[in-house]
């Protein structure tokens, strides 16, 4: 009889198949909108259809795929460091801190130059400053706090903080300006030009390099910190560096693309499910790989999903797919207890 295939082949034709949806799907997402185009079309050389590959569709598939990679591999690593399958990336509060400068910038437009409201890069450098100010003062204390559980709860008090400030801002804005800032929470592909890509991209780009450089120190967390000391773990710099990983993830794919709810909480899920492991060495690649494959998912379904001439807001989709997520770790957390 012939011996089953090793679990080391089988994680690389999983790997294999996920790669291979994602080169799929984003050439559908590329051809898909509300012209389709066949393959033809895209490679033709047409002035109209490259106008519209080349700088509408080709930026949003690409950020569906980056987005998604970077929110998955930072959902990971939260749900590492607090020992909580219902962390995601957002839990420190950059999220909060981008959206209460987004806030500050379209609510109080009336307080800031009108140059600077009125550039294309305002929100994103509002969103910037915002999360990169509660990631100044979530280091800071980090220092100082070593159990992990009281610098969960100091990140969510400073989200707490953060939106009530946004919600003073939106009883004192005008309509427009709040229906502004309204669209920008429900997230968006559809905005990230190629200018905004040399930015964004960069950022993810390193966040997910220190993730994958401390693959080790994020194995021995999982097994308690006194373990990880023990194995000569630096568990005050392995944290450090996760807060920075996830504050350029977080916070760049906040800024270009608003805040997008449940990926970077389902997706690390979905991998430990489809690769049964828990080693990180496998589940970051493989959390990328469903992040941006789920992603581009939603994406393809905000356009094809008829709207009454409008595009449905990602974060419509994406929280169709994550809520049950939520209920499915809950529920299976009780029968494990």
């Amino acid at each position: 009889m012939k011996e089953g295939l090793s679990i080391n082949t089988k994680n690389t034709l999983k790997f294999i198949v996920l790669v291979i949806l994602c080169g799929f799907l984003f050439l559908l997402d590329i051809a898909l909108g509300s012209v389709n185009l066949s393959m033809s079309d895209i490679f033709s050389g047409d002035t109209v259809y490259r106008e519209i590959v080349v700088n509408f569709r080709l930026p949003k598939a690409i950020t569906a795929l980056a987005t998604g990679a970077a929110l998955s591999v930072a959902g990971l690593v939260m749900q590492t460091m607090f020992k909580n399958p219902l962390a995601d990336p957002y839990i420190l509060g950059i999220s909060s801190g981008a959206s209460l400068g987004v806030a500050i910038v379209v609510l109080g437009s009336g307080l800031l130059p009108t140059a600077f409201v009125s550039s294309g890069w305002s929100i994103v450098i509002a969103a910037i400053l915002g999360g990169s100010v509660v990631l100044m003062l979530v280091l800071g204390i980090s220092f100082k706090i070593r159990q992990v559980v009281s610098l969960l709860i100091i990140g969510i008090m400073f989200g707490q903080i953060a939106g009530s400030m946004v919600t003073i801002l939106q009883n004192y804005s005008n309509p427009d300006s709040l229906k502004l800032f309204i669209t920008w929470t429900f997230g968006s592909l559809q905005a990230v030009t190629w200018n905004y890509m040399k930015v964004m991209l960069p950022m993810i780009a390193i966040g997910i390099l220190i993730v994958l450089s401390i693959q080790k120190q994020l194995d021995g967390l999982l097994l308690g910190e006194h373990y990880a000391k023990g194995l000569g773990i630096s568990v005050t710099r392995t944290r450090i560096l996760i807060i920075i990983a996830v504050a350029l993830l977080a916070g760049a794919t906040t800024a270009f693309t608003g805040p997008i709810a449940f990926i970077g909480f389902a997706m690390p899920h979905l991998a430990r499910g489809i690769f049964a492991s828990s080693s990180h060495k496998i589940i970051a690649p493989a959390s990328m790989l469903c992040g941006a494959l789920t992603l581009i998912i939603c994406d393809l379904a905000t356009t094809q999903i008829p709207a009454e001439g409008h595009i449905l807001p990602i974060n419509a989709i994406t929280s169709l797919i994550g809520a049950p997520f939520v209920i499915w770790v809950i529920l299976k957390r009780i029968r494990v207890s």
